[in-house]
């Protein structure tokens, strides 16, 4: 069992090796486009939830 982990760990440290990982500045560009959308899905959730509520309280009411 202790021959197994270590065979894993092994493995794992050698794939790790092959990873490109980003540089500092694509990540922060990754992180802005990311909160970016967010923002956007979120103004628009906001925008479509006050025009569904003015569509169900004139018809309610």
């Amino acid at each position: 069992m202790i021959e197994k982990i270590k065979l894993f760990m092994a493995e794992v440290s050698k794939e790790m090796k092959k990873v490109s990982w980003q540089t500092k500045e694509q990540l922060k560009e990754s992180t802005m486009v990311t909160i970016v959308a967010c923002v956007i899905i979120t103004l628009f959730t906001y925008v479509v939830d006050i025009i569904m509520n003015e569509i169900v309280e004139f018809m309610f009411l």
